[in-house]
């Protein structure tokens, strides 16, 4: 069996439009479906999205609507360095602690919704950070100085 597409100039501007229109949701392709784990800090067990590429780190928390209460996205990076963040089209407010190649915690900060202006960095050489909503880390009493368990494939950046 064949199928015909009509080649008329209706149909041939449909599908420019088309096409325009999917190449442009491709260049914004954020939310991506990302590996999923856990952590623990101080007995409390967090689900998390593993952003290890990227492509992953780049769209983070980014063109979501919301984010449960209860779980967060742990970035992964080949080796510690400053890390910088921003909150460009994310649109909630979040928590994120940068950690040490240790897990140690080095700092936790807030992060307001829908701006470009603020930069949230590591006041360290970082390997890891975890973004969660926010509040979470004074809700579960987690501070400076805390350290995150890992599963062994997370905490060496297995893909």
């Amino acid at each position: 069996m064949r199928f015909f597409l009509p080649m008329t100039k209706g149909f041939l501007s449909a599908a420019v439009v088309f096409v325009t229109v999917a190449l442009s949701i491709g260049v914004e392709a954020c939310p991506l479906l990302l590996p999923f784990s856990n952590v623990t800090v101080n007995g409390v067990k967090l689900p998390v999205e593993i952003a290890s590429t990227p492509a992953a780190q780049m769209c983070g928390l980014s063109h979501r609507k919301t984010f449960p209460e209860d779980r967060g996205m742990l970035f992964i990076y080949p080796e510690s360095r400053s890390l910088e963040f921003w909150m460009k089209d994310t649109e909630f407010p979040l928590s994120i602690a940068f950690l040490d190649y240790t897990g140690r915690i080095l700092s936790i900060q807030d992060m307001d919704p829908m701006q470009t202006e603020a930069r949230y960095r590591s006041p360290a050489p970082a390997k890891y950070a975890i973004e969660v909503s926010k509040g979470w880390f004074a809700r579960h009493r987690i501070k400076v100085g805390d350290m995150v368990e890992f599963n062994q494939s997370d905490k060496y950046g297995a893909r």
